[in-house]
């Protein structure tokens, strides 16, 4: 697993995306051949790719619009706030397919936290553990029959294992890291297209 900052910033969404489109870049194949649900199509690991990939290009803008308006270094850099709403945006717009749609009600969740306005911080661990709660239940909301087995078990496994994790954005990155491997490991017995 990369190294994960101690707190979230505009920079640490910028590199997920860049990560999360890389790992994507390799996996999308296999993903694609390992999709039977709800429709054995064999797009998800596409569908995801291409998600990412708009949620990438829209926090880029943000970016290139802050240098252009302000000069490099960090004058140029923009709020979390801007990275995550272009995050979000980005997927909400570029979304392919279910799986994308999901993984952009996954943003949109953690965006919601991480961009919320008032005097409490949510770039520390408790921010990101708030924000993958969203971010779980947003999702399984915004499906009308959620299924145990999905990516929906996999993120909510993500959330509580996180929710007991204690420390920086590192600790909890991990923890919920932890948590997605054993429920994705798990979903072959949770559902009967597996």
């Amino acid at each position: 697993m990369p190294q994960v900052p101690h707190t979230l910033d505009a920079l640490a969404v910028r590199a997920w995306c860049g990560l999360a489109l890389e790992a994507l870049g390799r996996s999308r194949e296999e993903i694609d051949a390992i999709n039977v649900y709800p429709v054995a199509d064999g797009d998800t690991g596409t569908n995801l790719y291409l998600t990412v990939e708009a949620a990438a290009v829209a926090v880029e803008a943000v970016f290139v619009a802050h240098e252009a308006a302000s000069g490099s270094g960090e004058a140029g850099r923009p709020a979390l706030a801007d990275a995550v709403h272009a995050m979000a945006h980005g997927a909400l717009i570029g979304a392919r397919g279910n799986s994308g749609t999901i993984l952009a009600q996954l943003l949109r969740g953690m965006a919601q936290v991480l961009a919320a306005a008032g005097e409490t911080a949510h770039a520390d661990g408790k921010g990101l553990r708030l924000a993958l709660r969203q971010a779980a239940d947003s999702a399984r909301q915004a499906v009308a029959h959620p299924v145990e087995g999905t990516v929906l078990t996999v993120a909510s496994a993500a959330a509580d294992a996180a929710s007991g994790a204690e420390g920086d954005c590192g600790a909890v990155a991990r923890a919920a890291y932890e948590g997605a491997r054993a429920a994705l490991a798990a979903t072959p017995g949770q559902l009967a297209a597996l």
